[in-house]
């Protein structure tokens, strides 16, 4: 059979990924990424500790972030995303940049982290005021907080879970709860953290029913790599990728079995501002 017509693999944009060693989303991250950009992962050696800020300082040690990097290397990624939210915050600001520091000199291309991401989108959405919802324990939460208004943000409310293992797990259904919790009358957004919770289909849902942006740490990471790509992260209906969503849209029948959270806006529906 004559394939010459096919014309061969199209060229691919590499986006390198250093995840801790116990991410298990590998498939949530590509499903942010279109269909010319692939993804390189590699993970942190692996350590015996459960989720807590001792396990985050392990993770983001300059010399495994290093590491990490230098094995990415031999696929040539353009860019390289630490996808991580609590290893890049527990250092602060500062911390933070430095670790996009020694990942840009490991590798020699720009370098972002899950928690540098989060600021980004926070200041790309205009946030001021963010709820957060955390998996974390009250101590990893705090550092959390800690991290947001460091960079000038006002935390309104915060809902976690104090989980310690086994965050891939945890269902839509909880994610939904939690951020009910901690959305006040006041807050700008929500941010979902942990980069091993699931969010990508809740998303959308969360932000039809609270009428506000919702970000999560995935998303924010591959769309902040993706920027520096000049290219887009790909998905329905999202405040953060979608301008278009930022408006908002009436709120629908619920379609997703979640209850209480309602369905996707119809693109043909009169579009209509956050309340």
């Amino acid at each position: 059979m004559d394939v010459s017509f096919l014309g061969g693999p199209r060229p691919q944009r590499g986006v390198g990924v250093v995840a801790p060693f116990d991410f298990a989303l590998d498939r949530e991250l590509w499903r942010w990424v279109p269909d010319e950009v692939s993804l390189h992962l590699t993970r942190t050696p692996y350590v015996p500790v459960e989720v807590s800020l001792d396990l985050a300082r392990l993770v983001s040690e300059h010399e495994t972030l290093h590491e990490a990097v230098r094995t990415l290397t031999a696929v040539a990624p353009e860019v390289v995303a630490y996808a991580c939210t609590s290893g890049s915050f527990v250092g602060g600001v500062a911390g933070e940049r430095a670790m996009c520091g020694a990942m840009t000199t490991a590798g020699a291309v720009p370098s972002v982290t899950t928690s540098g991401a989060l600021l980004e989108a926070l200041e790309e959405l205009g946030v001021r005021r963010v709820a957060l919802v955390t998996p974390y324990t009250v101590s990893v939460t705090r550092a959390l907080e800690e991290y947001v208004a460091e960079a000038g943000v006002t935390v309104s409310g915060c809902a976690y879970m104090g989980l310690t293992r086994h965050i891939w797990k945890v269902p839509y259904r909880d994610v939904a709860d939690m951020a009910r919790k901690a959305v006040g009358g006041d807050a700008d957004a929500l941010f979902i953290s942990c980069t091993n919770l699931p969010t990508f289909d809740v998303i959308p849902q969360l932000e039809a029913e609270l009428r506000m942006p919702v970000i999560s740490a995935n998303q924010v990471t591959m769309w902040a790599a993706l920027r520096r790509l000049g290219t887009r992260a790909v998905g329905p209906y999202q405040a953060l990728i979608d301008p278009a969503a930022r408006t908002g849209g009436p709120v629908l029948p619920d379609a997703t079995g979640l209850p209480g959270v309602a369905a996707l806006p119809d693109e043909e529906q009169q579009q209509e501002g956050w309340t």
